[in-house]
């Protein structure tokens, strides 16, 4: 009869951490919630800690995602964007430089614009492909492509693109002043140009309109990010022996 062979199921509790809140006696969410199948997986399974952000780099889930799954970042990490192609099937030519591209709301506070929401209102998958198809206009005579993904997530392609660009992710900077996080667009007119034209588009779209009306939030800017080229990796059959699967 052949050996069983094993299998292993990684559950990782993104942010699951959380803060201490005098509402909670100075506890976190998760200490005062009722988690009886955590409780089950704890007992049953093995417990310790591990370093999944290695010194220097960036924490973030595709960072860390790459360590749990046996890939040095350090070695393989170029991006979140090219993960996102990746995962939508989309290959990359070793000279594009792939974006993960947010639909943001940017609103304006005493004449100052603020990023308020890094999701655009956490927008539907349905509603996003709309606007995105729209978008397309906006790549005219650019050497860009854009790709719909999930609700808020999509990818931006740069042909013979720069990959060495400081962008900041939109969810780190919420209800911060975006003026100095947009700088670094301005210097490359290929990106300003885009999202440029994409916020004249997004200005007065039909989505927005009905988002407005029902009490939504608004998509009123692109912003690209976690830009890099595809990497140079293994296969995970080849790497560990093992299949799988992510969700």
């Amino acid at each position: 009869m052949a050996a069983s062979r094993k299998k292993f199921v990684i559950v990782v509790g993104d942010g699951m951490g959380d803060f201490l809140l005098d509402e909670l006696n100075g506890r976190t969410p998760l200490e005062v919630a009722n988690t009886p199948n955590m409780d089950r997986l704890c007992k049953c399974g093995e417990l310790g800690i591990v370093r999944t952000i290695p010194e220097g780099m960036d924490p973030g889930s595709d960072v860390a995602n790459m360590s749990l799954l046996g890939y040095d970042p350090r070695k393989y990490h170029t991006g979140r964007g090219p993960l996102e192609a990746a995962s939508m099937g989309i290959k990359l030519n070793p000279e594009d430089v792939a974006f993960r591209c947010n639909l943001v709301t940017v609103g304006s506070e005493n004449g100052i614009r603020i990023m308020e929401d890094y999701s655009g209102g956490h927008i539907s998958t349905e509603d996003a492909h709309e606007i995105i198809k729209d978008l397309q206009s906006a790549l005219s005579g650019l050497p860009l492509k854009l790709w719909p993904g999930v609700s808020y997530r999509h990818l931006l392609v740069w042909e013979d693109g720069v990959a060495d660009i400081q962008t900041t992710p939109p969810h780190d900077i919420i209800g911060q002043e975006v003026e100095k996080y947009e700088r670094v667009y301005k210097k490359f007119p290929v990106l300003d140009e885009f999202r440029t034209r994409a916020e004249e588009i997004l200005r007065n779209h039909r989505i927005n309109r009905e988002r407005v009306s029902s009490g939504k939030r608004p998509v009123t800017a692109v912003w690209p990010w976690g830009q890099g080229r595809a990497p140079n990796m293994r296969p995970l059959t080849e790497l560990c022996g093992l299949s799988g699967v992510m969700i």
